[in-house]
């Protein structure tokens, strides 16, 4: 069912975004495409948890061969398996290296479509500097944890985000039609 979900609603214009792993979690959760069910990843280790839900824009491919990643703020957490549209608001590019292998894996950021708390934030830039440089931290410090690297290339705004859902979204479809 989820293979089918347009990554974007035809009608609002939102983004559907499908949360695997909630804000204040431990456990990191990702959907199986062969099961179609939500699967215990891994555990973060005490003092460590996601700051945001965490999920990803389906009908979506990223250089890594997985749906393109979100950190979705809104104001209360959600469950593994919520569809919350979102509007995006920017993008953390970034490399990981896993393995000796390196490649683009992106951290798109959006803002649920019905948060009262961040109504406010439309871009990457309306987002406290500190509160970005927390997030990344936490990116980096997560991967450390898997025996991976990730390194940020760049922050951008809500055009780059939707640039990279529309070419993820095409790398899906070349998948499917093979």
């Amino acid at each position: 069912m989820l293979d089918q979900l347009p990554f974007q609603d035809a009608d609002s214009g939102d983004y559907n975004i499908i949360i695997e792993t909630v804000k204040g979690s431990r456990n990191k959760v990702s959907y199986d495409e062969d099961l179609k069910l939500f699967k215990l990843k891994g555990i973060l280790p005490a003092g460590a948890s996601f700051p945001y839900d965490f999920g990803f824009i389906p009908s979506t491919l990223g250089e890594d061969g997985d749906p393109v990643d979100v950190l979705l703020l809104m104001d209360e957490p959600v469950f593994p398996g919520c569809l919350v549209p979102a509007r995006l608001i920017g993008v953390i590019e970034a490399e990981q290296t896993e393995e000796g292998e390196t490649v683009r894996n992106d951290r798109l950021l959006a803002v649920s479509s019905v948060s009262r708390t961040h109504q406010s934030i439309q871009n990457i830039k309306d987002l406290d500097e500190h509160l970005l440089t927390e997030i990344e931290h936490f990116f980096r410090s997560y991967n450390v944890m898997r025996g991976a690297e990730f390194n940020v290339v760049g922050r951008h705004g809500a055009e780059q985000a939707q640039k990279l859902v529309a070419e993820g979204g095409k790398m899906y479809q070349e998948k499917e039609n093979k």
